[in-house]
């Protein structure tokens, strides 16, 4: 049975929580299988103040192994960050051994649809296969762990939270898990995550969408942060992981779902919620 079917339009709406452009993207795929669908983002996504390290890591590039994006916004903002440079980097794959040799690493197929957008061989890039049980750092390793890192370097391309950290902890993780493999691990920002400024109408979806029934896309635990103080006990969410369900558990949630961030996961676990 084809689980992104069209469903009836009276099945509870679903509130997307993802930054602009993604739930923009992510409310249209859902209209069009019927569904009410909404977007509030949660997270803004923002320029950096200084783009200096981004320069620097453009410089050094030929001396990298790999290069681990977080995200298909972390692409783009790369990508974009040089215009130039990318272009002879494109143009050079053909000729360019030190080029074509280097890995591209992504944790799941959003980040691998916006490299192959951003002009990138498939042959180049290493992810979790697209039925992975989960698309994370971890699954990330178990295809890339057993590859030679012993003495070669590792860039993770990556947001930075609005106080300024860049912790997160799967990517902390990962970048363990390759210095313990004898790699050299650097890490450069390409975009700032910043809590959004919300409007009286998005306060008013968000009140009502609180206790009407609607099912929130929570994808990032960052975003569950941003939500302003509420009795959330008579609200239902679906978390694209299990360390993003935890958050949206502790912050009183009523019902929790976890799936696996792809359409037809999201439409099964929303189907599941239905009366």
């Amino acid at each position: 049975m084809d689980r992104c079917r069209a469903i009836s339009l009276s099945a509870a709406r679903v509130i997307v929580t993802r930054p602009e452009r993604d739930a923009l993207r992510w409310v249209d795929d859902l209209r069009r299988l019927g569904f009410a669908a909404d977007a509030l983002p949660l997270i803004e996504i923002a320029a950096l103040p200084d783009p200096a390290p981004l320069r620097q890591a453009w410089e050094e590039l030929h001396s990298y192994a790999a290069l681990m994006f977080v995200s298909g916004h972390a692409v783009d903002g790369f990508f974009a960050s040089n215009a130039a440079r990318a272009l002879q980097w494109r143009e050079n794959i053909a000729t360019d051994s030190v080029a074509n040799r280097l890995r591209f690493l992504a944790p799941g197929p959003g980040t691998v649809t916006a490299l192959l957008d951003a002009g990138v061989g498939a042959a180049q890039i290493d992810a979790p296969a697209a039925d992975a049980s989960q698309f994370d750092s971890e699954a990330l390793w178990a295809v890339v762990g057993r590859q030679a890192w012993q003495g070669r370097r590792v860039l993770i391309v990556r947001g930075q939270g609005a106080a300024g950290s860049e912790a997160t902890p799967g990517r902390d993780w990962l970048a363990r898990q390759f210095t313990a493999a004898g790699a050299r691990v650097d890490m450069v920002a390409v975009y700032r995550r910043l809590a959004p400024v919300l409007t009286a109408p998005q306060l008013q979806l968000m009140r009502t969408a609180s206790r009407d029934g609607s099912v929130w896309l929570f994808s990032s635990s960052e975003s569950v942060a941003h939500l302003p103080p509420h009795d959330w006990s008579g609200s239902r969410a679906i978390a694209t992981h299990p360390r993003i369900a935890k958050a949206v558990r502790a912050a009183g949630w009523g019902v929790v779902a976890e799936s696996r961030p792809t359409l037809s996961d999201i439409v099964a676990s929303i189907e599941s919620m239905q009366p």
